[in-house]
């Protein structure tokens, strides 16, 4: 029984569709959530069942709304009174269901372009607060979003029976490492006693290798700059054209996404580097 609460979501805006999720459950981020870009994202708990995943995504690919893919899955599903769903469609349509069966307390609220739900939690509450923090953050990044639902959600009563993992997982269109995958986060947190706080530290890192700095916010390379940045890398062992020691140096500390060529300089990299 995966005692969770989720949130489904998207952000329109910047193409991006996601879901958080918490549980008193190893490896949650391994059985609810499933996203495609441009398509939707689908969570699956409760007594879950793991077929809702490839089956919804099938369905919002087909073009079907959230209700008709909620619809569709429990209609066909004769476990469906123990299942708990959430569906965000293409067009930020949201759907949630939870089954008659499904231990107290259980239940789901969706507004544009989210569905928040959970089971086995201290109250409505829980849910409440994914739904009132997700509309509250409009003006933050979707993964950001999502990671203040769930410590909200927790801060709220969260799952009656405890914590244990969490994930949180966002697609984009060629928003993956290196423009080669759709996969913008895919970050689990397995098992350990505060699931979300470490789930939180690890998004930190990853947005400090992965993420992206505004181009207006990079920094000209004047001379003084360069100089900078040859005599640093030269005391880390590299040397030579300053743009390939710094595309060099970058790749040894995994910041390759930040850098092209050396006339500006991601003040990210700057930073990571002065630091060293």
């Amino acid at each position: 029984m995966i005692s969770t609460y989720s949130i489904v979501a998207c952000d329109l805006e910047a193409r991006e569709w996601g879901i958080a999720v918490q549980s008193k459950f190893l490896a949650v981020g391994a059985a609810v959530p499933a996203a495609e870009p441009e398509v939707g994202a689908v969570a699956t708990q409760a007594w879950a069942n793991l077929a809702y995943r490839p089956d919804g995504l099938s369905l919002l690919r087909e073009g079907y709304s959230a209700d008709d893919v909620v619809r569709r899955l429990v209609g066909a599903d004769e476990g469906r009174e123990h299942r708990q769903l959430g569906v965000v469609d293409a067009h930020g349509r949201a759907a949630t269901y939870t089954g008659s069966e499904c231990h107290d307390w259980a239940g789901g609220r969706t507004g544009p372009g989210w569905a928040a739900q959970g089971n086995i939690l201290v109250s409505a509450a829980t849910v409440d607060a994914l739904a009132d923090t997700f509309e509250g953050s409009a003006d933050r990044p979707l993964a950001e979003r999502l990671l203040a639902c769930l410590a909200a959600a927790e801060a709220a009563g969260g799952d009656r029976r405890g914590r244990q993992s969490a994930a949180l997982l966002v697609v984009r269109k060629d928003g993956g490492y290196g423009g080669t995958s759709d996969v913008a986060a895919d970050l689990r947190v397995d098992d350990h006693s505060q699931p979300i706080e470490e789930l939180a530290r690890i998004y930190r890192l990853h947005d400090l290798l992965f993420g992206e700095t505004p181009d207006e916010d990079w920094l000209d390379v004047d001379d003084a700059l360069a100089a900078e940045l040859r005599e640093r890398l030269a005391g880390l062992g590299f040397a030579g054209e300053l743009s390939d020691a710094l595309t060099a140096w970058a790749g040894t500390e995994n910041l390759e996404e930040r850098v092209r060529g050396a006339d500006r300089v991601d003040p990210v990299v700057l930073e990571q580097l002065r630091a060293r």
